[in-house]
């Protein structure tokens, strides 16, 4: 089902042919591949993509007479769309990019950018993100490079001498993630430390450096934000004079909590206050300040932002002249105001709806396929390196030993009892480098190792999510209790539960587990207060990551 809401300027006429501006959100209809459901959508000025689950795209060109178009590259895995350029991430780690209509120089066809890398070693892409005129790529080695324009230091060059480039350049090493915007001249990046460095266009302070720097309209060179809230950066966005700045609080005594924080110039609305800030500063509403609330998704675009909650509730502000914010009116909104919304299905599958601005228009869309709450890849790939849990081994062609988690390589592994040995055999001709890459692949999702992709591609699933896998072998009846080796109590009743899902799952269970001072014992007691429904509730979750039959989210059930 393509659950997918738009409002805002309608250069494309998703909705109806003779509208230029759709002012409250609208159900969007595909012409063709409507037999697909959605994984991500991207838009910019000059265009819009749709990702597929297939791993096929359309786009949607500023030309109103023109059809979409079916882009014609295989296995998509990201798609991303600045003001002037489009993106395209395969799942074997290649990087297509075109210009739009703003420069002679830039290609109007897709051409891989990621093969003009000088360093060969670093043409396995994992992320690409684009700006307004530039393109950033995160490579499996986490070393970034920029190409595009950088006449406001947007690619880092530390000089105005070089005003773009037609190749990609390093920037930094050592970088976990990139963040940008499609109508940003700058660029947010985050290394394994969580030290967030910034370039690029200063104009409205929108960087996040601080009263000392607003007056520098152009910092040429990454340059360390020091002033970052405390927490974990879990996503930046950025507009043409703001950036928004996600924190999840880490405090253990507390439940997570997710909060806003941003900076730039207020007069253009994109702050959601009414001043002016030049650091990152916390954001207040109660429409997702709620202690039962906490905020699920956000989007910016060039100057409005929209921000989703697990109770499902839009909330918009900044510029509205395109009808972006989908207040059935054209009227800026200077605080965040709740968007009225058609009946979707929130109560059934929240955490899989996803927000994104446009350059000048909004959408609500329902992807099972893009998690913007959790990420098993994440916690899988920390977990790769812990043995407290290893139950299987592996040996090379060298005679190298290599242990492994047998529950996750059963997640991972398509659902036939010869894949082990199969792994097994593959492993057993290659090298220790080879084969960790290997290992690494089906901990991470990602493709690290083309050429090793192709060995492996048989025996694994990477195009499947790793809800779906552990939410189908959970339902299996023939389930191997044996592997199920933690035991809760309640009202004289055991339930059991592998505890790599837990750790995977839960902060307070990885705590318990992965402590110096781990308790040895299997049982906890104290559920006995949830009643049946909500405990069936929670055991779904620790699976699938979905509350399901369309329950109401209730206090309890949160906690």
């Amino acid at each position: 089902m393509n659950d997918c809401l738009f409002f805002g300027q309608n250069n494309f006429h998703f909705v109806e042919k003779d509208t230029n501006l759709i002012t409250k959100p609208s159900q969007l209809n595909f012409e063709f591949e409507n037999e697909n459901e959605i994984k991500q959508i991207s838009s910019g000025y000059f265009a819009t993509i749709f990702l597929f689950k297939n791993g096929k795209a359309i786009q949607y060109l500023e030309d109103s007479k023109q059809n979409p178009e079916k882009i014609q590259i295989e296995n998509i895995q990201k798609v991303t769309v600045g003001f002037s350029n489009e993106a395209i991430l395969t799942i074997e780690g290649n990087v297509f990019a075109k210009g739009m209509k703003m420069d002679s120089n830039y290609p109007n066809e897709f051409i891989n950018i990621s093969s003009l890398i000088e360093d060969t070693n670093d043409r396995i892409i994992q992320d690409v993100v684009s700006g307004a005129y530039s393109i950033y790529l995160l490579t499996s080695n986490h070393n970034v490079y920029g190409i595009g324009y950088s006449y406001d230091g947007q690619l880092g060059f530390g000089s105005e001498t070089i005003p773009k480039t037609e190749k990609p350049i390093l920037m930094m090493k050592n970088v976990s993630k990139i963040f940008s915007g499609n109508s940003s001249n700058y660029v947010f990046l985050l290394n394994s430390n969580q030290e967030l460095f910034v370039c690029g266009y200063n104009g409205f302070g929108q960087l996040g450096l601080g009263e000392s720097r607003k007056e520098e309209t152009k910092i040429q060179k990454l340059t360390k934000i020091q002033n970052i809230p405390k927490g974990k950066i879990i996503d930046i966005q950025s507009g043409y004079n703001h950036s928004i700045i996600l924190i999840e609080n880490e405090n253990e005594n507390e439940n997570l909590k997710r909060k806003l924080y941003s900076c730039g110039d207020y007069r253009t609305n994109g702050l959601g206050k009414n001043e002016n800030t030049y650091e990152f500063t916390e954001m207040k509403s109660p429409l997702f300040e709620n202690e039962n609330d906490n905020i699920l998704d956000f989007s910016v675009g060039y100057n409005h932002t929209l921000i989703l909650t697990i109770k499902g509730k839009l909330i918009a502000f900044g510029s509205n002249l395109s009808g972006q914010l989908g207040t059935k009116y054209t009227k800026d909104q200077l605080i965040p105001i709740q968007i009225e919304l058609p009946k979707l299905r929130f109560n059934e599958d929240i955490f899989n709806y996803h927000v994104l601005c446009g350059y000048l228009n909004s959408f609500i869309y329902y992807s099972p396929f893009l998690s913007s709450f959790s990420n098993l890849e994440e916690d899988l790939i920390k977990l790769f390196e812990r043995k407290e849990f290893c139950d299987i081994s592996f040996k090379t062609k060298n005679g190298e030993i290599i242990e492994a988690h047998k529950l996750i390589l059963k997640y991972r592994l398509n659902q036939n009892q010869n894949q082990i040995e199969k792994l097994q055999e593959i492993i057993s001709n290659k090298s220790i480098k080879e084969s960790n890459q290997i290992f690494e692949m089906i901990y991470s999702n990602r493709i690290i190792n083309p050429k090793l992709y192709y060995e492996i591609k048989e025996i694994i699933n990477l195009n499947e999510k790793i809800e779906e896998t552990m939410k189908r072998i959970y339902l299996n009846e023939n389930e191997n209790e044996n592997e199920k080796d933690f035991i809760i109590e309640r009202k004289e009743k055991q339930y059991k539960f592998p505890k790599l899902i837990l750790i995977m799952r839960s902060e307070l269970y990885r705590g318990m587990f992965l402590s110096v001072t781990n308790d040895t014992s299997n049982k906890v007691t104290d559920y006995s207060e949830l009643s049946n429904k909500s405990f069936q509730l929670f055991e779904y979750w620790i699976y699938s990551n979905q509350i399901k039959d369309e329950i109401q989210i209730t206090q309890e059930i949160i906690e």
